[in-house]
């Protein structure tokens, strides 16, 4: 029994060792295989990376090659536009010369010839100085023999002739006399009727109404409870810092927006507009509808002030000038639109300039700056004269143009041709038939009269005739006037506008004192 399990033993050792031996050769063959697979892969990524290598290569000449053939084509337009070039300047250098030969060969013969006409003016002055004095000689003469002969000297004969001449004359002169004044006579009443008929027929109606006041359309009466406001309050925001008079009465479905200030009352029809549409009828959205409209009508007015210039073609001006020359729009002379009155003296200077051989563009440019300072009146003491050259100098307008803005008024001589066409045409445009209105002018110039007196005095903010001229409303400094000066100042005002102003009925001076605290809550 020990004898099998040590047979047993021993075989199962011997099988163990055989295996193991066989297993390890086998083991031995399998990682020869891998290694063979292993350097099979390496041989064949190395190939293809040769491969690889070797298509970058040509790609690599490729490349170069075409960028050289580029490089060789543009260097050689550069080449031939450079020649080119130069065959140009010299061609024109040629040409330069041969007309600087020409123009020295023109002078030259010029010069030559200005001598000889001198020296042949020389000779005629002598020739024609001495036949003056042989004539001034011989009438000398004659006149001594006439002197003989009459028993008379030449003041007497003189006297007496032109005594006897008057006197023969004095009826014919009389009748003459009174034949023109009659014609006169006939021919300005003839000349007035035309006039009169003119206006009246071109411009009949209420101009009182059709230049002072705008009418804003509603959609229903309700919305005029709404723009009053609670005890009045929303209108009084809205005529306070719109500066106009607002008419709200029985008219169905509109409201009235009145001022003697045209660019006032149109910020001020446009902000009423909006609003409505708005809805919300309210201080603090006043306000900010007012602010957006002033600014759209700042942009507005120097986008056509650039556009008028662009069209008249008078060249670069400084957009503070196209700015006023838009305003202009707002502004009337006479009763006349002062930006369609300005426009057709610009248009009528260029011709005229054109026609006497002036400069036509710098003609319409004088034109269209001759009344700039009708824009700034509204805003500042002083005529528009003075106030139009000193915006023009300031931003260094053409000494015509400075002339022009004077001349037109008398207050300088006409120094250019283009100056004395702008005069020319300033006066056509204003006396046309139905250019002007005196009347409405004269109310104009009446309640800017009044606003400036308000004005002048310190601690006022801001002051507006409304009512037509029969109210002046003063916005002062809560800070700087008390309630007692305010009541003060009223009664300053009113005396001034008494003594300075001439006008029907009576005028109501109304000074506000108010007083705002701001804070915001973050």
């Amino acid at each position: 029994m020990l004898n099998e399990i040590l047979i047993g033993g021993s075989i199962a050792t011997v099988s163990g060792l055989i295996g193991f031996f066989v297993s390890k050769k086998i083991t031995n063959v399998n990682f020869d295989i891998y290694t063979e697979k292993a350097k099979a892969q390496a041989s064949a990524i190395e190939n293809e990376a040769q491969l690889l290598l070797h298509k970058a290569n040509q790609k690599s000449q490729e490349l170069e090659l075409g960028a050289l053939k580029q490089y060789e084509s543009a260097k050689e337009r550069a080449k031939a536009d450079l020649n080119q070039r130069e065959d140009d300047v010299i061609r024109k250098e040629h040409s330069f010369k041969r007309y600087k030969q020409n123009e020295e060969k023109r002078i030259h013969d010029d010069s030559i010839s200005l001598k000889a006409k001198k020296v042949d003016l020389e000779r005629n002055e002598k020739s024609l100085n001495s036949l003056r004095k042989k004539y001034e000689y011989k009438m000398d003469e004659a006149l001594n023999n006439i002197e003989d002969c009459a028993g008379m000297t030449q003041v007497e004969a003189k006297k007496v002739l032109l005594e006897k001449i008057e006197e023969k004359s004095r009826a014919d002169i009389a009748h003459i006399v009174r034949k023109y004044e009659n014609e006169a006579r006939t021919e300005a009443k003839k000349k007035a009727y035309y006039i009169l008929a003119q206006a009246t027929s071109r411009f009949a109606g209420d101009f009182a109404s059709e230049r002072l006041t705008n009418l804003v359309h509603l959609d229903n009466d309700e919305l005029k409870g709404r723009i009053i406001g609670k005890e009045g309050r929303n209108i009084k925001s809205l005529e306070t810092l719109l500066g106009v008079d607002i008419v709200i009465d029985d008219t169905p479905n509109a409201i009235l927006v009145s001022s003697f200030n045209l660019y006032r009352r149109a910020i001020a029809t446009k902000t009423l507009q909006l609003l409505i549409e708005d809805g919300r009828i309210q201080p603090a959205r006043i306000e900010e509808i007012f602010s957006k409209v002033s600014e759209e009508f700042d942009n507005s007015i120097l986008r056509e002030g650039e556009e008028l210039i662009s069209d008249m073609d008078v060249g670069v001006m400084h957009p503070e000038l196209a700015k006023l020359i838009g305003k202009l729009r707002y502004r009337a002379s006479y009763g006349q639109n002062a930006l369609a009155h300005t426009l057709e003296v610009a248009h009528l200077a260029g011709i005229m300039a054109s026609e006497m051989g002036g400069d036509s563009k710098l003609a319409r440019r004088a034109g269209l700056l001759h009344d700039i300072g009708k824009s700034l009146t509204h805003d500042h003491d002083g005529n528009h004269v003075d106030l139009g050259a000193e915006i023009c100098n300031r931003y260094n307008e053409h000494s015509v143009v400075i002339n022009a803005i004077y001349a037109h008024h008398g207050q300088e001589e006409i120094n250019s041709v283009e100056c004395g066409a702008v005069c020319a045409a300033d006066a056509l445009s204003a006396a046309r038939p139905g250019a002007r209105r005196e009347v409405l002018e004269s109310f104009l110039k009446r309640v800017t009269e009044i606003e400036e007196i308000a004005h002048n005095h310190s601690g006022v903010k801001q002051a507006y005739a409304i009512n037509a001229g029969r109210e002046v409303r003063v916005i002062v400094n809560a800070t700087l006037i008390t309630d007692d000066e305010s009541i003060l100042m009223a009664k300053e005002i009113a005396k001034e506008i008494e003594e300075k102003v001439q006008y029907p009925g009576e005028i109501k001076v109304n000074v506000i004192r108010e007083s705002r605290a701001v804070e915001f809550a973050k």
